[in-house]
């Protein structure tokens, strides 16, 4: 991804990863596509909903305003580097309400409907 995507931002401090042993999200497996990986967060498509989404690698529910702002900007910036779709961040965390997670969900799909690729960035069969 191209660091000039979210330039602007204040840069976010080296984030300290808490990591609880029975959290999904600490685990980080790599069950599904990932995007992006940094210090302060990871962007895959989530195995649930089949969407993009972004995980700050602190066990925390709630990130500073800062930080929040950053992790939505390079999930923004993913999805317009994948995808063709307008989104809406969706953070109501439903599944796992303790680790901070936001999804980018089309504006005007239903919740778990999947986000149209780009066909530059189509799998080759």
């Amino acid at each position: 991804m191209n660091d000039a995507v979210v330039s602007g931002l204040a840069p976010v401090a080296s984030c300290h990863t808490s990591v609880m042993a029975e959290c999904d999200l600490c685990e980080a497996a790599r069950l599904s596509e990932w995007f992006h990986e940094d210090e302060l967060c990871w962007i895959a498509e989530c195995e649930v909903c089949s969407v993009p989404m972004v995980v700050w690698r602190v066990h925390d529910p709630n990130p500073p305003d800062s930080v929040k702002q950053r992790l939505h900007a390079l999930l923004r910036a993913v999805v317009s580097e994948h995808f063709v779709d307008e989104i809406y961040i969706d953070d109501n965390m439903r599944n796992i309400p303790d680790h901070y997670h936001a999804h980018a969900r089309g504006r005007g799909k239903w919740g778990m409907q999947p986000l149209e690729r780009r066909l530059s960035d189509e799998p080759n069969c």
